[in-house]
């Protein structure tokens, strides 16, 4: 090659640097997506943890926050995820159990769990294995949080297990294996997206949502379903993920910064929804909610279905080894308390 050639050839390399930099530097996009309510206590902690993340990471870092379900059900935020429409999900386990299905004995054992301790416990014995099998599947989970207590809001009053057949009940349409249950148990399930929920209770498809207590008030299911069985039929947990490819594009800073937030937003969320389960329940009383208590021998009939459903549960909605664990943790806890 003569002089000038090497000389123009220099050139030509010198001045592609620049675009290899901005490359390495261009700016990260996180999009996630969740079933929240617009400016629900959830969307605040997302929005908080968007600044936190965005001022650290810098170099105009973007962060969006869809709510709503706008995005689609949970399933399909999961899908989303995967195939690069967003880079994160604010999920419950229906959704978590899609990218790893041991999450589940969380939130799909009824009755289990006898209060927030309990719940808190298991979790925290379980969290680091749980979180490196996210890892293993190209997620990172940021943060733990929880909903509040599944109840039932119906349509017409119910207080025992028998109450409820015959009525058509929301189902999860990603769960097969629950909704195969119900209807071995005399149930009718009906599968819907959450964004179906209140519409098809107003025209009578379902007439019962298994709810917490804030999304039944804050979706308005409860003007329609009146009634509200009061028993602590499972807890409503969830986590927040981002995808490991879009948690490689963050810089150390902003990674450190989004690992922080997510804690911190897992706590709040966990705090303050409990606190809002009572709440919740009274801002509805006065408008027209009928709380049912259920006496100490209905309650005994609740016991026994959990019991009848347990076997049916494991190895099917929950797997095997994961049930397993979670009746141990809880065995070794409540052993501790003497109870």
């Amino acid at each position: 090659m003569n002089p000038s050639r090497r000389r123009a050839s220099a050139w030509l390399s010198l001045a592609s640097l620049p675009s290899l930099s901005q490359a390495q530097t261009a700016a990260v996009s996180l999009r996630v997506g969740s079933l929240v309510p617009k400016n629900s206590l959830y969307h605040q902690q997302l929005l908080e943890l968007g600044e936190s993340w965005r001022a650290a990471q810098g170099g105009g870092a973007k962060f969006t926050v869809f709510t709503d379900g706008s995005q689609g059900g949970e399933a399909e935020l999961a899908r989303r995820m995967r195939i690069g429409q967003l880079q994160g999900a604010l999920l419950s386990v229906v959704g978590l159990r899609e990218i790893e299905p041991s999450i589940s004995a969380l939130q799909n054992l009824p009755l289990l769990f006898r209060n927030w301790e309990e719940v808190d416990f298991v979790r925290e014995k379980m969290r680091p294995a749980m979180e490196q099998k996210f890892l293993a599947r190209g997620f990172v989970v940021l943060g733990w949080g929880d909903a509040g207590w599944v109840r039932f809001f119906s349509k017409a009053p119910a207080f025992r297990p028998d109450d409820f057949k015959g009525m058509k009940f929301f189902a999860w349409g990603s769960e097969p294996e629950q909704q195969a249950i119900m209807k071995s148990l005399g149930y009718t399930p009906v599968p819907l997206e959450t964004a179906d929920i209140l519409p098809s209770i107003q025209t009578g498809m379902i007439e019962v949502v298994p709810s917490t207590p804030y999304f039944a008030l804050a979706s308005q299911v409860f003007s329609t379903a009146r009634h509200m069985l009061e028993i602590n039929w499972a807890p409503i947990v969830g986590a927040l993920v981002v995808t490991q490819k879009a948690w490689d594009a963050m810089s150390p800073a902003g990674q450190a910064a989004l690992r922080s937030a997510g804690d911190k937003a897992g706590v709040s969320m966990r705090t303050k929804a409990r606190a809002e389960v009572d709440e919740a329940v009274e801002a509805m009383k006065k408008r027209g909610l009928v709380v049912n208590r259920p006496s100490p021998q209905q309650r005994q009939e609740w016991d026994e279905l959990a019991e009848k459903l347990y076997p049916r549960i494991r190895g099917t909605m929950v797997p095997a080894d994961t049930f397993d664990e979670v009746f141990r943790h809880l065995a070794t806890l409540r052993a501790g308390k003497g109870r």
